[in-house]
């Protein structure tokens, strides 16, 4: 009996696994059945397979056909399997040939009238299947320029089934298609970032914010409305050195899996995700019943996630971010599968010091009595914050701040990037024959044994005191290290001391509320 072959890709969070598209033709009472664990979606494709095949020129024989998926016991999702299912049954039937089929990836949606329709996760799907050792792939013509952009794969972009059976040997007569568009889902004209120079005074809060992009650490920023957290955060993706090739497809990648648009070309600059406190737990970490796709923490990966007004987000919306902080990944969790997004991302939290905002501002005074402020603060709970490496209080610019700045221009986001990208490279070389490339991503313990970095003497005395009295956890003295450690490569010495030990703890522990 008749059986041939193609592949195609199921995807399970960001990883994709290659699937064997079987189809068997018999001599049987005419039927179309779909096997392999498919989900409703999936299992519908065998009216969408036959409809498209009658109405593109190229119908199906009336016969038995009986499509395998293998790995059986792999759950497979989505209408992106139509367009290898329809071409298998076809080589099955001889109308294409087989050996040209099997060769060949093939991922898309038919329609009804037998066009191709574009499908969500097209470039984490292709950068499986070149990863799983095949070079070519059969894609609707709507997602060949986002299926290009992974190197080393041949993209053959097909307008219906009926273009796709031509390709493939197929006798057929030639007819004019549409091309069916992307779904408009253009998001917001993104505004520019601004310049670092835009910041007027806070000279501190800058300085802050370059140890935190050349360190990779996290930051709390607190202080009054109206002065200049939000723009603080929102300068921080621009003095961040651009993503490396493989970086940048992974956060592609997320961005096609969770059905956003991408830019022209492959982009080179961190993202930038910003959620509103409304968000949920499954918004900001992913979730999802069959298709599981990435949440905010996850698009913001080798990026910045900025939380504003972060003690309005609920208290367990905040703690999901406590395991990511720590291992740089997000695993969900459901009954038959556990999807894994990379979460490697710099968490910026900005708060305003009571519900009114004016407590330790000596420009307006604050009608919150101890115990709302208290609760407000709470909202964001201590381990979390002792995750945070740069805790600085962000006071309100006077007038007279206000015409110093104007007679002093403020560091550009082009000369804080320089120095970045310099410190960052100090401390590539000092971890080269390591895992880690940043001072944040050192673990505690490796630090002060294996690794010698650990100051020690004089210049710690002051953070062992802190320790001591219990000023700081254990946690906290590590992450002081670490910071301490970046100040040391902005300044471009080759062991920090006591002045950037200092520093560091201010930064840590610079104010009390």
């Amino acid at each position: 009996m008749p059986v041939a072959r193609t592949r195609s890709v199921a995807l399970l969070g960001l990883a994709g696994s290659i699937v064997e598209v079987e189809a068997d033709l018999s001599s049987q009472l005419p039927a179309f059945v779909i096997i392999g664990l498919p989900d409703a979606a999936l299992g519908e494709a065998r009216d969408r397979v036959r409809a498209a095949a009658v109405n593109a020129g190229c119908p199906l024989p009336s016969r038995r056909l009986t499509v395998n998926l293998s790995p059986a016991a792999l759950p497979k999702h989505g209408s992106g399997f139509d367009l290898a299912i329809a071409v298998a049954c076809l080589a099955a039937s001889g109308e294409i040939s087989a050996e040209s089929v099997e060769q060949v990836v093939h991922l898309g949606e038919l329609g009804l009238d037998g066009r191709l329709r574009p499908i969500d996760g097209i470039l984490p799907a292709v950068l499986a299947a070149v990863r799983a050792g095949y070079d070519t792939v059969m894609v609707p013509a709507a997602n060949a320029d986002e299926a290009g952009l992974v190197p080393g794969v041949t993209v053959v972009g097909v307008v219906s089934l009926l273009d796709a059976a031509i390709r493939h040997g197929g006798s057929f007569a030639e007819q004019d298609f549409d091309v069916v568009p992307a779904p408009d889902r253009a998001e917001s004209a993104e505004e520019p970032p601004g310049d670092l120079a835009d910041i007027a005074g806070n000279d501190g809060a800058v300085e802050a914010l370059l140890a935190a992009a050349a360190g990779g650490h996290h930051v709390y920023l607190l202080g009054p409305p109206g002065a200049g957290k939000t723009m603080l955060a929102s300068r921080l993706p621009g003095i961040l050195p651009d993503l490396d090739t493989e970086e940048a497809l992974e956060v592609a990648s997320l961005r096609s899996l969770s059905g956003r648009p991408l830019r022209s070309g492959l982009s080179k600059r961190p993202p930038f995700e910003a959620p509103h406190h409304t968000a949920t737990a499954a918004a900001m970490v992913g979730g999802g019943s069959r298709l599981i796709r990435p949440g905010a923490a996850a698009r913001a990966s080798h990026g910045v996630l900025f939380l504003d007004e972060a003690p309005e987000f609920p208290a367990a919306v905040l703690d999901v971010l406590r395991q990511p902080l720590e291992s740089g990944s997000i695993s969900i969790h459901r009954a038959n599968a556990v999807a894994s997004f990379p979460a490697k991302f710099q968490l910026v939290l900005a708060a305003n010091p009571c519900p009114c905002g004016n407590h330790g501002s000596k420009l307006a005074e604050c009608t919150c009595p101890p115990a709302a402020r208290r609760r407000y603060l709470a909202r964001i709970s201590g381990p979390l914050l002792d995750r945070l490496d740069v805790q600085l209080w962000v006071p309100r610019i006077t007038a007279a701040g206000l015409r110093v700045a104007a007679e002093r221009p403020g560091l550009s986001t082009a000369v804080a990037r320089e120095r970045v990208i310099e410190a960052r490279a100090r401390a590539a070389k000092r971890l080269r024959d390591t895992p880690w490339r940043t001072n944040a991503q050192m673990p505690g313990p490796w630090l002060r044994g294996v690794g010698g970095l650990h100051p020690g003497g004089r210049a710690t005395a002051d953070l062992d005191r802190s320790l001591e009295l219990g000023g700081i956890t254990m946690r906290g003295y590590d992450r002081i290290l670490k910071v301490s450690w970046t100040l040391a490569d902005l300044d471009g010495a080759p062991v920090p001391n006591l002045e950037h030990v200092g520093r560091a703890l201010f930064l840590r522990k610079g104010f009390s509320l």
